[in-house]
């Protein structure tokens, strides 16, 4: 039997950062193997030090980043102490990069063709005469359809599923013997995220690439990794064959996050503090929000000479939601599911249909009364290391709410800017902190308590723990549990990650092409699943048909 190539070797890594009270470690003496046709999974909570790995082993720490100590060596070459110009032939040539968000990795000027055409032209590939076709080629390889026509189109006319594939596409241009993939998948939904998954693997098997995958989703790492290390605080405190650690751990760290780990099995997760008085006088619930018959449609028009169809983004979509209680939006990229919460917010007009907020029709409502209704529906973004100025205090974030309504003086604001940082279990002493210097959970638990400045009664939750690992995640889940039964609140939950769903949903709505294809109750949508569509979003799911590594 051939013996396993090491294409990477990690040992005794230490990485630190310059801060204002001296430098901080944030890699502790990590080591770590990748080889040859396997992907090696790196997992840890947030702060672990596994993006500092993965940085170290590029050559892009930060300006206020250092390797201390340690050794980094590719297929025997020593990385740690190269040159400016020495990394020039090894990253994209050696090493590739798949980053997480491709919204902000493509140039949104420049189309996708020409992205792919100048790897290959910095890497003395390809020629400028050359370039163009051979990146159609990789395009191909990275199975996007209609490649020489899509090389023509830029970032935004592409989704999500699709900028990935550019980005592995540029990856692989120089075909690098290391593929760093940071977290490729997790904004993506379910069926695209197989298929990208499927296409790396179909990558490793070829015997010459190795991947490190830099992952959160142990649902990931458990069906697609051969081997998998697992860090906390800086350091390895655990590693080994995949199906060895999943159902074997050894520490109770990596019990806890495999415990904390979302799964089909997962259960309805139960509030942990009482409901406060005004919440439990609240009468039986009825229909808070009230959807019948909206539709929005895209006219046909031309882009760069080319017809593009007209398109509806919503069509004929009905469906309520009581008071104090969560409906779970489900579906694919380009399902319709930010449209309808677009519609919902007032940030755009329907084309037919109508919107009832506590029985008022708000469909059609001018910028003076939206603002009414703003205060009693807010929504609660994606990615809060993008929502949050990264410049402004938390003081400053969960106070302008407040200012821009007019509500109280400056010592009631600060007043109450302090009973929602309680009630999302932030310090005080984090006030004066800005945005850039918070953890993603603490930034999502600001975000949070911005929402709930206004004491609204709707909360639109926009994929709210996508970009965080399984320990925080599991942290806000519960939070916003606790959050709706002590305040009362009904949530619009929109999440491409069902298994997520299941733990927070009283109902799910599953969208395809603009419309609802099934709603019903959680239990009844994960039991028996009436849509072929829905049947298909639950198969696609990384290893719920062999969960057996996960301990809850």
């Amino acid at each position: 039997m051939t013996e396993p190539r090491q294409v990477l070797e990690v040992r005794g890594l230490r990485v630190t950062y310059r801060s204002r009270s001296g430098r901080v470690t944030a890699v502790d003496g990590a080591a770590l193997t990748v080889t040859a046709g396997q992907i090696t999974a790196v997992v840890g909570e947030s702060g672990s030090g596994k993006t500092s790995t993965a940085h170290a082993v590029l050559g892009l720490l930060p300006s206020t980043g250092r390797v201390e100590a340690g050794s980094i060596r590719l297929r025997g070459q020593e990385l740690v102490g190269l040159s400016r110009r020495a990394w020039q032939h090894i990253r994209g040539a050696q090493i590739g990069l798949v980053p997480q968000d491709p919204a902000v990795s493509l140039d949104p000027l420049t189309p996708i063709g020409r992205h792919v055409a100048e790897v290959l032209r910095i890497h003395g590939l390809a020629t400028r005469a050359t370039a163009p076709d051979r990146a159609v080629e990789l395009l191909a390889e990275a199975g996007i359809p209609d490649a020489a026509a899509r090389a023509r189109q830029y970032p935004h006319e592409l989704s999500g599923g699709l900028r990935q594939r550019v980005l592995i596409a540029m990856a692989t241009a120089a075909r690098p013997a290391l593929l760093i993939a940071d977290e490729p998948t997790s904004a993506l939904d379910v069926t695209v995220q197989r298929q990208i998954l499927d296409h790396l693997d179909a990558l490793v098997s070829t015997g010459d690439l190795a991947i490190l995958l830099v992952t959160h989703d142990l649902a990931v790492v458990a069906q697609r990794a051969q081997h998998v290390v697992v860090m906390s605080h800086g350091q390895v405190v655990e590693a080994g064959p995949t199906s060895d650690v999943l159902t074997d751990p050894r520490t109770d760290y990596t019990r806890r996050l495999i415990a904390d780990a979302p799964g089909l099995r997962s259960r309805r997760l139960r509030p942990l503090a009482p409901a406060v008085p005004p919440a439990a006088e609240v009468p039986a619930p009825g229909p808070l929000l009230a959807v019948d018959h909206l539709s929005l449609s895209y006219p046909a028009h031309r882009i760069r000479g080319r017809d593009q169809p007209a398109r509806f983004a919503v069509d004929d979509v009905s469906f309520t939601i009581p008071a104090r209680t969560t409906l779970g939006l489900v579906g694919e990229s380009g399902s319709g599911k930010t449209s309808l919460a677009r519609l919902i917010l007032g940030l755009t007009r329907p084309d037919a249909g109508r919107i009832r907020l506590d029985g008022r029709d708000i469909t059609a409502l001018r910028r003076r009364d939206l603002r009414t209704v703003h205060r009693r529906v807010q929504l609660i973004y994606q990615n809060p290391y993008a929502s949050l100025n990264p410049y402004f205090t938390v003081d400053e974030l969960v106070g302008e709410p407040l200012r821009n309504y007019g509500i109280g003086d400056r010592a009631g604001r600060s007043q109450r800017i302090g009973e929602l940082l309680d009630s999302v279990a932030l310090p005080a002493g984090i006030r004066r902190r800005r945005a850039a210097e918070l953890s993603g959970g603490q930034r999502q638990r600001v975000a949070i308590a911005r929402a709930l400045a206004l004491n609204p009664d709707l909360l639109v939750c926009d994929e709210p723990v996508s970009a965080l690992d399984v320990t925080v995640q599991a942290q806000i889940l519960q939070l916003l549990v606790d959050l709706q039964h002590r305040y009362g609140l009904t949530y619009l939950f929109i999440s491409h990650d069902l298994a997520v769903v299941r733990q927070i949903a009283d109902r799910v709505a599953v969208m395809r092409g603009g419309r609802l294809v099934e709603v019903a109750t959680t239990d009844d949508i994960f039991a028996a699943p009436c849509h072929p569509y829905t049947r298909a979003l639950l198969d696609a799911i990384p290893n719920q048909k062999d969960p057996s590594w996960n301990l809850d």
